[in-house]
């Protein structure tokens, strides 16, 4: 059998494994949301990843992946609704996609699951006091409006794509957008009843189950592999390994620097810090994990934990009520990873790829740094003001978040009229009723 015939029979159910890896990491991101914030709503904000999911799977099949690849121009794509095309105009209608050579229905499958890990993102800046019917409108919206249009614009295409960013995987195009949409919300929100005293300095509002958080980002750290590694789409001359490597270096660089980092400040080793260092650090190596040498994914990562840091502690006291800091983690991160590049970009690599030009630290000038500047910039102020609109239209008719009295009850109960943990629920009531 032809090497050609191998990769055939073989691409197609690599791409296939790293859509599931890819996926799996809705799991993570439930059991890391509903760890870090309180039992009261642990089910609903678990339960509100599958509902998610199932939104996205299906504005994306009618709306989203046409916008992101289908022909069209520079800003969005304008054909392959609903993936009907016939098979003879496949690669016409989604040129951008025509390098890979797996089935259409693959390419939708793998690119689906970085759409829903878009909105996974958003959702930490709702946690807590977000109505569930916001979440099934902006979901749908943003899926359709937002996150398809700035895809495009990158990997469909469009102009940034014209221009040469170098965005592998989606620092910008999942995380930055997430991470905005997420900081959007929790402003538009306001913060969480009693979060802040009133002379506004914050209050801790502690996650019921550290454990969960933990468990939640370790298979995020392994949906990883699919993430960055899968979007070589191929298993051909191994470089699907080389990006494993420099994703690991770096997650690894964020987690120690992020513990570090919390050590000599705060003088413990905070474990929230140190997942938020392992997640910066994912974030940021996702747009130069194929561009960078194994050296400067350390550099990046570690940057991204110290980074984090930071800005999760800032964020906050300017009474930023952001539950699971995910403006800081994706956010934040994402533009640090996107324009690492800029600086960090192999000759050798960027060749390889064919993507974009060499770093300033590599002699390349400026150029790359510039292009990767524009794109943050353009992207940003895209999904803020798109979000805001979207948001604010949606606080002004059916509301954002629920009542005073619903949100101190707990939105499981309230929004879902079950109780995440019964037993606590009947344990409670008893001791009410000895009282």
């Amino acid at each position: 059998m032809k090497k050609e015939e191998v990769l055939t029979l073989i691409d197609p159910f690599y791409v296939f494994v790293a859509a599931l890896l890819v996926i799996s990491m809705q799991i993570g991101f439930s059991l890391l949301e509903a760890g870090s914030t309180r039992m009261k709503n642990a089910g609903h904000v678990a339960g509100k990843q599958v509902i998610s999911f199932a939104v996205v799977s299906l504005c994306f099949w009618l709306f989203g992946f046409g916008i992101t690849f289908g022909e069209g121009n520079s800003f969005m794509g304008l054909s392959g609704w609903a993936l009907q095309v016939p098979d003879t105009q496949v690669d016409k209608v989604f040129a951008s996609l025509a390098w890979a050579g797996v089935p259409l229905s693959l390419k939708f499958l793998f690119q689906l699951s970085f759409a829903a890990v878009s909105i996974a993102i958003a959702w930490g800046g709702f946690a807590e006091r977000a109505k569930l019917s916001a979440y099934l409108i902006f979901g749908a919206l943003f899926t359709t409006l937002v996150y398809p249009v700035i895809g495009h614009w990158v990997w469909g295409g469009g102009w940034l794509g014209q221009m040469g960013m170098q965005d592998f995987a989606g620092s910008t195009v999942v995380h930055l957008q997430g991470g905005i949409a997420a900081l959007i919300a929790t402003m538009l929100l306001g913060p969480r009843i009693g979060k802040f005293t009133k002379d506004k300095k914050p209050n801790l509002l502690p996650g019921h189950n550290q454990v969960y958080s933990i468990i939640g980002v370790l298979i995020l750290w392994i949906g990883w592999f699919g993430f960055n590694p899968g979007s070589t789409m191929s298993v051909k001359d191994g470089f699907f390994g080389y990006v494993a490597l420099t994703t690991n270096l770096a997650t690894a660089a964020g987690a120690i620097a992020a513990m570090f980092m919390a050590w000599t400040v705060l003088g413990k080793a905070d474990i929230t810090y140190m997942l938020n260092g392992v997640l910066a650090a994912l974030v940021a190596i996702t747009a130069s994990c194929a561009f960078v040498e194994p050296w400067a994914s350390v550099v990046i990562g570690a940057l991204a934990g110290i980074i984090t840091f930071f800005t999760s502690i800032y964020f906050e006291r300017r009474g930023i009520d952001d539950p699971v800091c995910a403006f800081s983690v994706h956010g934040i991160a994402g533009i640090w990873g996107t324009l690492s590049t800029g600086f960090f970009a192999s000759p050798r690599l960027v060749k390889q790829t064919g993507v974009g030009q060499a770093g300033l630290f590599y002699g390349g000038g400026v150029h790359q740094l510039w292009v990767q500047i524009v794109g943050v910039v353009g992207a940003s102020v895209y999904v803020a003001v798109v979000c805001f609109v979207i948001l604010y239209l949606l606080k002004k008719t059916i509301g954002l978040r629920v009542t005073a009295e619903e949100e101190i009850t707990g939105l499981d109960l309230s929004e879902h009229g079950a109780y995440g943990y019964p037993e606590q629920l009947q344990a409670d009531s008893a001791n009410k009723s000895a009282v």
